[in-house]
């Protein structure tokens, strides 16, 4: 049988084909437009996610047998606002999970109501990119659209809809709306009634790998496919790219380096850290997981690259890197703000200790440490629960630099595994739909089966005892200049 993941992100949509064994038939990429109405605003077009879906459908199925395709699932990019009315039009562009409008929302919710309730009723404290503070924007600045709302969906939710007219959502990314109660799997009453919001207009909630509907008889038709095409619900695109890379299960730990980087940590029992300075979501595999989310990581290379050196040879300007653990350059990679462990829609990238000596190579190294050191910040907040990880999984596109998954195994001194098939969400999506029609009993028999570790990169202690010191030195810059931040923002 084959099985079909659907990885929505922020720039593009991808679409994996896999067969029951796990082995990836096919893969399509659509992308779509990303829109900055205002500086810190960041939205989309959720008729767009669907056209490019259906369009990347119809070409990821062109020259397969389309009788053996059985299910399709999602990973998807998590907290954007999707509102539609009662007619089921959308009522507004989607706000975005980088989105920084909603300063005086999340002051609202963590200052007047209180980080103690938020936790005690979701398990986390209010960041500027989750949902809640978005509703209470709409609220707040659009009442005309707020009036309207039927409907509240997240960005992979609305995918769901439209193939299946499902109003549904999974655990995970329910769990970054901030009004979902975590710990119980529901909707939170108190949250609900903070937010103005009644419970019809929230979707029916599911486990991700559980399935929501099939196919619609018209899509199917258009598809070529049967309509009995199962459609899972899906996962958060972290918990999806999880899935992904085998990250399920107790005591698993998954490094990403995609646009924004996480350390994603996953967990039988249910915990929350006492700071909130990590997320305490649901996982995918009918668990949980605790997970250090910043804004910017990749994308940090990528904007060093493409916008300020001005070159697309990534492989050669990191060919030039030599001497690791002695750079004297720090860059601190706050470039749309910062989330764990900071929680500061303020902070912004900044170079430190450039002399007449510094060299461009010096500059690129500490963009790819410095991405690294921020990642560690989480870390060490999980090593302060007592969690003891001796190795980690790595994905996303930074994942295919040798030198970057070099420095992250010696910056946090842990062993660094990369699997055969590192395809994220979308992976981790089609896993889901298999598991969804019966393919493997759980999510984690099908990771255990398809996920196969091909490399695994060792810590050097010398090194490792370098970073270390290097690390102290990066971790004392952010305090200092914290106070500059709103001043020059």
């Amino acid at each position: 049988m084959l099985y079909v993941g659907i990885d929505l992100g922020t720039s593009a949509v991808k679409l994996l084909l896999m067969n029951e064994k796990g082995e990836i038939q096919k893969i399509v990429s659509k992308e779509y437009p990303l829109y900055f109405p205002h500086p810190g605003w960041s939205e989309q077009n959720p008729e767009d996610w669907y056209e490019q879906s259906l369009a990347g459908l119809k070409e990821l199925l062109a020259d397969c047998d389309k009788s053996q395709v059985a299910g399709i699932s999602f990973g998807g990019q998590m907290h954007g606002l999707v509102i539609l009315d009662d007619k089921d039009q959308v009522i507004r562009p989607a706000i975005l999970w980088n989105d920084g409008r909603t300063t005086e929302e999340t002051d609202y919710l963590n200052q007047v109501i209180g980080k103690e309730k938020l936790s005690a009723y979701t398990a986390n404290i209010a960041f500027a990119g989750f949902t809640a503070p978005k509703i209470l924007w709409v609220k707040n600045k659009e009442p005309e659209n707020f009036a309207k709302i039927k409907k509240i969906m997240l960005p992979k939710d609305y995918l769901a809809y439209r193939l299946t007219g499902a109003f549904c959502t999974d655990v995970s990314d329910a769990s970054g709306m901030l009004l979902f109660d975590v710990k119980n799997r529901c909707w939170s009453k108190e949250m609900m009634e903070i937010c103005s919001v009644k419970e019809e207009q929230l979707a029916k909630i599911y486990e991700s790998y559980e399935a929501v509907g099939c196919v619609k008889p018209e899509i199917a038709k258009e598809l070529g496919i049967s309509d009995h095409v199962k459609v899972a619900a899906g996962a958060g695109d972290n918990a999806a790219a999880a899935v992904g890379t085998g990250t399920v299960g107790d005591g698993m730990c998954n490094l990403s380096l995609g646009t924004s980087g996480t350390l994603f940590i996953s967990s039988d029992k249910f915990g929350v850290d006492k700071n909130n300075a990590l997320h305490s979501f649901a996982h995918a595999d009918g668990h949980y997981h605790l997970m250090g989310c910043m804004l910017s990581a990749a994308s940090c290379n990528k904007w060093w690259m493409d916008e300020i050196i001005g070159t697309g040879d990534y492989s050669g300007e990191q060919a030039k890197i030599q001497k690791l653990g002695e750079n004297h350059v720090f860059f601190l990679p706050y470039l749309m703000g910062e989330r764990s462990p900071h929680n500061d829609p303020a902070a912004r990238g900044t170079f430190i200790g450039m002399t007449m000596d510094t060299t461009r190579t010096d500059m690129t190294q500490a963009v790819l440490e410095g991405v690294a050191f921020a990642l560690r910040d989480s870390f060490e907040v999980a090593k302060s629960l007592g969690i003891k990880i001796e190795r980690t999984k790595i994905c996303g596109g930074g994942a295919k630099s040798p030198l970057w998954k070099k420095m992250i195994a010696n910056i946090f001194g842990i062993k660094v595994d990369v699997i055969e098939s590192e395809e994220g969400p979308a992976m981790g999506g089609a896993m889901l739909a298999a598991v969804a029609c019966g393919e493997y009993p759980d999510v984690v028999a099908a990771a255990k089966s398809i996920v196969k570790v091909v490399d695994t990169v060792e810590p050097d202690p010398e090194l490792v005892e370098k970073y270390n010191a290097r690390y102290e030195q990066f971790r004392k810059i952010y305090p200092t200049v914290k106070a500059l931040f709103p001043q020059i923002s």
